[in-house]
């Protein structure tokens, strides 16, 4: 047996003795082809040098490279047991083995570039250093946790965001010595108040304390397979005589450090078959670069290339969306921009509305989310899709009024993220402790405060600020509470939170998934609602030169193409009626300039009339002291917390009143029929009809339909009437 065997039997996990197994051979070559479309059975026949695949999305492409391998082993012309596929993730991994055995293959390495390596390191170690390979880190957070603390950082939500700097950085080969120059090219923002110095002081401080510990991380097995490879050529002799044939799925998110480890693996040679596409490239803040996709031919000028072009996963109403999202696309990745053709019947247009508020958003999307289950859409195969982790909470709030259970894939729910637990925590201890001031809002941001955090919004992104939103959101709940009772006391703010938590505690896995475009990549849906589509948010604020905002614009493809029938895309006019904000510029390029087109292709308008959303702009500064107001609740009032209020306490006591009736009626809590704030601004403005109370911030169409009447008589002193139907 030969080193090249042993490596092999290593790799797959069989003992020396077991020999080699034999290949299940229940069809025939044509067989497998026969299974393909044309532009399929083309991959599966390009079996010699280096192949391009270009697959748009929901075009088979898993499909077209397994029946290649399949194909090229059944035939003879390629050994399987020296094939290695490689793919980014263990689900990926684990479908390329399942379709592979189910076509009679065995032997054929599908793994990870991580796994691919680590198993290779752990081979050779012994011979090359000695001993056992050192321990792997399964997050860097636990690492970097400390190593902040040390350096005097004490906000726990900047590990994350350096621990994916530190990543960014190996996974560009970039040591810590070079850290500031490169990252300063590459217009890399620090995180939260770091500069580029502190990161580069907490990367080294990182290795050090790593490499103290005995502990690599999952960057370092590629940085070390590459240096064994690199230095060893007996090393990089025995693992080529090991593989000789290799495909790379999702090539456009290859990072420098594995396409150097894939260059090692081939050597001189060309038996590369790469797939993917490049409009679908989303990862380039982690050190992906679709370049080398791009410019494949032109390293390859002999290879073949074969592009996938029939959807099978959507209709061609969404389909045709896709398309024209990418119409005007630019940068290097356009230059293989894909045009789908749609092979599926005909079904619904794609819809967009707009909302007044995000909650009348959330709202509509559970409304549409009930109707696709009751009309026997079952809910696993419907998602919910936004640009970051903060836009859930609104959802998943409306989805636990609806009753409807929900999956966040990614990410835990909001009462289950660290901060808020720790923040309900903190509440829950100085209620105990009887510390009050006699002002909630003022001992909340108190007990807050000794978690860093401030009315101020942080300047930088990713987990910081999604951290600094999920908290000003407990303490927008607190102003709620005391502006409906002055009295409130910390005890009754943790009561509040125990009920909102309960209702929206954790449901059974079958539910309707709630995630992030990026956690979305690579799965797909009956139906999808892609929410929050304003300008700032999708594309996202930093999105500041014309490459990111092309990202921004993939990113948007992706969402869409996530879809098989259903897709939904709406935006808000104003969060929580706080300012006023546009919405996405891929709206105009996917289904026109103007969103109130009526019916034509399949564009609806949501809640409010032109005339009133021109009159629908939340105060952005106090109207007693002219200050900027930080919380969703002071926009809602339109004062300032600590400013006195001018309302009709009588007609608020009327209102509050009401409210609680009709909660009670349709058995939710308070705040759902309409919150404090809101009740605060009518008691306030004294809406004489339904345009000037529409006008008040969360108070929607659909809340205007249901409550006009009852509200419009409680401010002319008169006793209302029952509500109409339920607005949910």
């Amino acid at each position: 047996m030969t080193a090249a065997d042993d490596l092999l039997l290593h790799a797959s996990g069989a003992s020396a003795s077991s020999g080699r197994r034999a290949v299940r051979r229940p069809g025939s070559a044509e067989a497998v082809l026969a299974e393909l479309d044309p532009e399929q059975r083309e991959v599966a026949q390009a079996l010699s040098g280096p192949v391009v695949v270009l697959a748009g999305a929901g075009t088979g492409k898993t499909r077209a490279i397994t029946h290649r391998i399949a194909y090229a082993a059944l035939t003879g012309q390629h050994d399987p047991r020296r094939t290695l596929a490689v793919t980014f993730t263990a689900r990926a991994a684990a479908e390329m083995r399942q379709r592979l055995a189910e076509l009679g293959v065995d032997g054929v390495q599908a793994r990870t570039f991580h796994s691919a390596a680590l198993r290779q390191l752990r081979y050779f170690w012994p011979r090359v250093v000695g001993g056992q390979v050192p321990d792997v880190l399964p997050s860097k957070v636990r690492v970097v946790g400390p190593v902040l603390r040390r350096a005097g950082f004490a906000d726990p939500s900047l590990a994350r965001d350096v621990a994916a700097e530190i990543e960014w950085a190996k996974s560009s080969q970039v040591v810590a010595a070079d850290y500031v120059a490169v990252a300063t090219a590459a217009r890399r923002e620090p995180p939260g108040s770091l500069t580029r110095g502190n990161v580069a002081e907490l990367y080294a401080a990182y290795d050090e304390r790593t490499s103290a510990e005995g502990l690599i991380d999952f960057e370092d097995v590629l940085l070390l397979t590459v240096g064994m490879l690199d230095t060893r050529p007996d090393v990089a002799d025995e693992v080529r005589s090991a593989y000789r044939w290799f495909t790379v799925d999702e090539y456009q998110d290859v990072n420098p450090l594995q396409q150097r480890l894939l260059d090692l693996w081939l050597g001189e040679r060309d038996d590369l078959c790469v797939v993917g596409d490049a409009s679908q490239t989303i990862y380039t803040f982690t050190g992906a670069s679709s370049s080398y996709l791009v410019d494949f031919r032109s390293r390859y000028p002999h290879a073949t290339e074969v592009r996938l072009v029939r959807s099978y996963r959507s209709t061609p109403q969404v389909v045709a969306l896709a398309n024209r999202v990418l119409a005007s696309a630019t940068g290097p990745e356009a230059r293989l921009r894909l045009e789908l053709r749609a092979t599926r019947a005909d079904g619904p247009e794609p819809r967009v509305r707009a909302f007044d508020d995000e909650q009348g958003e959330a709202a509509a999307v559970a409304k549409g989310v009930a109707t696709l289950v009751a009309a026997g859409v079952p809910a696993r195969e419907i998602a919910v899709l936004y640009r970051i982790n903060a836009q859930s909470e609104v959802v998943e709030e409306a989805l636990g009024e609806a009753g409807i259970p929900y999956v966040l894939r990614g990410e835990s729910a909001f009462f289950d993220r660290a901060e808020v637990r720790e923040a309900v925590t903190r509440i829950r201890g100085a209620a105990r402790g009887g510390e009050s001031s006699g002002d909630l809002g003022a001992d909340v941001r108190s007990v807050l405060s000794s978690m860093n955090w401030s009315p101020e919004p942080p300047s930088g992104t990713g987990a910081v600020r999604d951290r600094w939103e999920n908290l000003l959101r407990v303490v927008t709940l607190a102003d709620d509470l005391a502006g409906a009772s002055p009295a409130a006391t910390l005890g009754d703010l943790v009561a509040d939170l125990d009920v909102r938590a309960a209702t929206r505690s954790a449901p059974a896995a079958d539910g309707v998934t709630l995630a992030t475009v990026h956690a979305a990549k690579g799965l797909e849906w009956d139906a999808v609602f892609v929410v929050g589509l304003v300008q700032g948010t999708f594309p996202i604020q930093y999105a500041d030169t014309p490459a990111r905002l092309e990202e921004e614009r993939r990113l948007f493809y992706v969402a869409c193409t996530r879809a098989r029938t259903h897709l939904a895309l709406s935006w808000a006019r104003t969060r929580s009626g706080r300012g006023r904000r546009d919405r996405s510029p891929f709206l105009d390029v996917a289904v026109g300039p103007d969103a109130s087109a009526g019916e034509a292709g399949g564009v609806v308008r949501g809640s409010g009339s032109r005339s009133v959303r021109g009159r629908r702009r939340g105060p952005a500064t106090c109207a007693v002291c002219g200050a900027a107001l930080v919380t969703g609740a002071e926009s809602a009032r339109g004062r300032c917390r600590t400013c006195p209020a001018s309302y009709d306490e009588a007609l608020l006591g009327r209102l509050t009143a009401w409210r609680t009736e009709e909660a009670g009626r349709r058995s939710v809590p308070a705040y759902v029929v309409l919150t404090d704030a809101t009740l605060e601004r009518i008691a306030t403005e004294l809406p004489a009809d339904a345009a000037a109370l529409v006008a008040i911030p969360g108070i929607g169409a659909r809340k205007l339909a249901a409550y006009a009447e009852p509200l419009l008589a409680l401010v002319r002193g008169e006793t209302p009437l029952s509500s109409a139907d339920d607005p949910a």
